[in-house]
């Protein structure tokens, strides 16, 4: 049993509350089907349920299952779009990134500095083009309103100042470095949670491992994966959420995924303190990015590949993918990293749009896309992690339009998700930091499961920060249905095989143990 603390009113997520939510849809009729519950789709039933209409939200799998738990996990201001002339997108991308880390959720998105360091790979007209770049960035900061003490402008460092950001680069010839700031979010997998938790909050019922194998206008036959029973879905409007896997759903939707693969290293490795940016060959605008988390890995990536062919439930990274990270990272170090020292690896697949053009998927459109399909379901399409929110916004508004719903206005952009409070508010919030950045202020209700079992405030794992805590308050309050949710999803244990399999044995009994123990509606 767990000591139990009180969770915001109806935030939480658990297994009991999924079985009684899929029950009471039998015979009723809900404004809004939502099928998929990555960031997309749970940001869907958000802005559906917080403008009044009554919502259900479906995913096969898991929250965060697809595409939304294998981002680089940066908060992105849009510079790459500014560079390729979509004037348009940079500044979505700047605004997004601004509600995020000024209201809805500033404890899960912070400023990560970026370093590019200048090598002698780097031409004085390359690099005169990125500081160009670089401030034509800070310019949209400042058009989106976000302030300077939450991103401040670019710099310049001194050669020396760059090494001691990046212990493992290379000095033979260093110029410098070019130093810029972006948004990263704490884990992408949990950016979903948090707004899958605050549509709950407001009425909308979550329920994963509910496959929809059918879609019309008004519902869904839905397939309980835990049981097998089916179940029909009647709703007034359909959205169809659901990424790379949404052409499978509603025909004429035509998409050409790309993949996007990373490298996990260990903080010993790299010894970096800050985000690296290296060209990439042969680009102007594309770089491999060194990304240092919370969990005191560094991810390295990331490719941009046509992925042909059916759609992987968990997309695989290809060898040459590998080989071919590596060796632009390698051109900056004094010691090589060599294959042996990555420790994990992971891809997601881009749902990017099929414009019908030849050409590189690294030249497609980040462009999302509202379609309505003739049979009435709105399909949501395209974008990216950073704006979410208007994605979400747009398919509603397109479903409350096309199906006649009533309904108010549009207000995510100033409503915020489960844990969030101003930056000053939580650096009083009286728990241990890495709760802190990782649940806002219910990082004490967190803490406070160990009430009963003080081991759960100690690492799952030597050498790595994630508490026992949090492998319980996943299945108590976040909707963890088993082990590979909490590890592979709640925490990112998974994302390194061996961490895995050494911290399956205690998930599984703390699922074991939450599903004897009290939970909250």
């Amino acid at each position: 049993m767990f000591a139990c603390a009180p969770v915001s009113a109806g935030t939480s997520l658990n297994a009991a509350r999924r079985e009684r939510e899929l029950a009471g849809l039998s015979g009723e009729i809900v404004d809004v089907l939502v099928v998929g519950l990555g960031a997309t789709g749970a940001g869907v039933a958000l802005d559906a349920a917080s403008r009044g209409l009554s919502v259900a939200a479906v995913d096969a799998h898991d929250l965060a299952f697809g595409t939304s738990r294998w981002s680089s996990k940066l908060i992105h201001g849009g510079l790459r779009y500014l560079a390729s002339g979509q004037v348009d997108v940079a500044y979505e991308s700047a605004a997004e990134r601004g509600v995020l880390m000024t209201r809805t959720a500033p404890h899960l998105v912070r400023a990560l500095p970026f370093v590019l360091p200048l090598t002698p790979l780097v031409s004085r007209r390359q690099a005169a083009l990125v500081r160009a770049g670089l401030a034509a960035g800070d310019a949209l900061r400042r058009a989106a309103r976000t302030p300077g003490t939450v991103l401040p402008p670019p710099g310049r460092l001194s050669a020396a100042e760059t090494r001691r950001a990046f212990g493992a680069l290379s000095a033979e010839g260093l110029r410098g470095g070019l130093l810029s700031f972006d948004g990263q979010a704490a884990d992408d997998a949990r950016l979903v949670t948090a707004i899958a938790r605050t549509a709950a909050a407001h009425g909308a019922r979550i329920l994963t491992r509910c496959r929809a194998t059918a879609l019309a206008g008004d519902g869904a036959v839905v397939r309980d994966e835990l049981t097998g029973r089916e179940h029909t879905v009647r709703a007034r409007a359909v959205i169809n959420a659901t990424g790379v896997w949404a052409g499978g759903l509603v025909p004429g939707v035509r998409l050409r995924p790309s993949r996007g693969t990373h490298l996990v290293l260990s903080g010993e490795t790299l010894r970096c303190r800050w985000g690296m940016q290296i060209p990439v060959p042969g680009s102007t605008s594309r770089f491999l990015l060194v990304l240092p988390q919370d969990d005191g890995r560094v991810h390295v990536g990331l490719t941009d590949e046509p992925a042909d062919g059916p759609i992987p439930d968990v997309p695989e990274p290809a060898p040459g993918e590998i080989g071919f990270l590596l060796d632009i990272l390698n051109s900056v170090l004094e010691t090589p990293v060599r294959s042996a020292d990555v420790v994990g690896a992971y891809a997601g697949l881009r749902p990017l749009l099929d414009t019908g053009r030849d050409g590189e998927t690294a030249d497609i459109s980040r462009r999302h896309a509202v379609l309505t399909s003739p049979e009435g379901v709105v399909t949501v399409i395209g974008g990216k992690l950073t704006t979410y929110r208007r994605m979400a916004q747009d398919a509603v508004d397109a479903a409350v339009a096309t199906r006649g719903l009533a309904a108010g206005p549009c207000r995510t952009a100033r409503l915020p998700l489960v844990g969030a409070a101003p930056r000053d508010r939580l650096a009083e919030v009286d728990a241990p930091r890495r709760l802190v950045r990782r649940y806002g202020t219910e990082a004490p209700l967190v803490a406070a499961l160990a009430q009963d079992d003080a081991s759960l405030l100690e690492p799952v794992l030597p050498g790595l920060p994630v508490l026992g805590v949090e492998l319980a308050w996943a299945v108590l309050h976040e909707g963890a249905l088993d082990a590979a949710d909490v590890l592979d999803r709640r925490t990112r244990v998974g994302l390194v095989a061996a961490d895995r399999a050494a911290a399956l044995p205690l998930a599984e009994a703390l699922v074991g143990r939450a599903a004897t123990g009290p939970t909250r509606p």
